[in-house]
């Protein structure tokens, strides 16, 4: 493919097989330059890969960094984008604008050549070239590229804080989605439960629900080193150190907590999978169970709450609502807690 057509604001001319899905659904997708009419070409930097795709990649590489590295670039060249087969996701990435197409709605996303940007849309589903990868960062799911990417005239994206470092940005930014939403699901009184409270989704979104009026916060979390940040911090109420693989085991310690009570709302922001049935007996009859979490099997969660006879309203996360950026970028200029805590893991 050497050519695009002037307008496709979905990118549907930039997939290669299958022909004529939507480039998310896409095997294959073509990074050829130059860019359509109204396509933003960005010169990528770094990528935050996906919580659940960066650790189902280092599982398979025995954690060995050149293997990981292998698996990504091996991954991009043959996909054109950055796509885990297994998780289905992807991530997001932060780099500068290079070119703008003169058809691009910049009327309405506001942008010019040099702006740097993060992008808010998955990695599954962008066009992605990478010519070389200068870093691995295994504990904060980062890694440093030269390449660039295309977004299409429907992404959306971030124009980078002048407050904060461009890697702690591109960290809050890549689960922005986590804490605008449980901002709009928690209400007065709610006990709010988040699985993988531990990780930076959770503690976003554990800040969040806190803010609620009345709200009771309990973290869960399987690492020790996140049990010990969350008992320390202010805006988490209850911690539980639990394998969330093992529903029963959880849902007693949420029980216990509780009262028998259970939880008004569960948030799965765990990075593993099998956590479904945990999140659905955690949570009351009536109650949310809303998984963020990319490794979550939706046929699981549906099928084994009826099979269990368990009235839950089962939601699916979604990465986007209305200024979800500025909400999550502003938990930070809120939280000194939090502050230090992605100034010290991410910058």
């Amino acid at each position: 493919m050497d050519s695009f057509k002037i307008i496709d604001p979905l990118g549907i001319q930039r997939v290669v097989q299958p022909k004529g899905v939507l480039p998310q659904q896409a095997e294959i997708l073509s990074t050829n330059l130059p860019i359509a009419e109204d396509e933003l070409l960005v010169e990528v930097e770094s990528l935050n890969v996906d919580s659940a795709s960066f650790h189902q990649i280092s599982e398979s590489a025995g954690g060995d960094v050149i293997k990981i590295q292998n698996i990504i670039l091996e991954l991009v060249e043959k996909r054109g984008k950055l796509h885990n087969p297994v998780t289905g996701s992807g991530g997001m990435f932060i780099g500068t604008v290079a070119q703008i197409g003169p058809k691009f709605p910049v009327q309405d996303k506001p942008v010019k050549v040099g702006d740097r940007i993060a992008s808010l849309v998955s990695l599954s589903l962008t066009p992605l070239n990478i010519k070389k990868i200068k870093q691995i960062h295994q504990t904060t799911d980062r890694v440093d590229i030269e390449g660039y990417a295309v977004l299409f005239a429907s992404g959306i994206f971030s124009k980078l804080p002048d407050d904060l470092p461009e890697t702690v940005a591109l960290a809050v930014l890549d689960v922005a989605g986590a804490p605008a939403q449980t901002q709009r699901l928690v209400k007065a009184g709610n006990v709010v439960v988040v699985i993988g409270g531990g990780g930076k989704s959770g503690i976003l979104s554990l800040y969040e629900a806190k803010k609620t009026p009345g709200a009771k916060t309990i973290a869960v979390d399987y690492d020790k080193e996140s049990i010990h940040r969350l008992s320390e911090l202010s805006f988490v109420d209850e911690v539980i150190h639990a394998d969330a693989r093992n529903a029963v085991a959880l849902m007693d310690k949420i029980w216990d907590l509780t009262k028998g009570k259970m939880a008004d709302v569960v948030i799965n922001v765990a990075n593993i999978p099998d956590t479904e049935m945990a999140t659905i007996l955690s949570c009351r009859v009536g109650g949310i169970a809303y998984f963020f979490s990319m490794t979550t099997s939706f046929q699981k969660a549906a099928l084994g709450a009826e099979g269990m006879g368990i009235d839950v309203d089962l939601r699916i996360g979604n990465g986007y609502c209305p200024s979800h950026a500025e909400i999550a970028l502003n938990i930070l200029r809120e939280s000194p807690e939090i502050n230090r805590i992605f100034m010290e893991t991410y910058s």
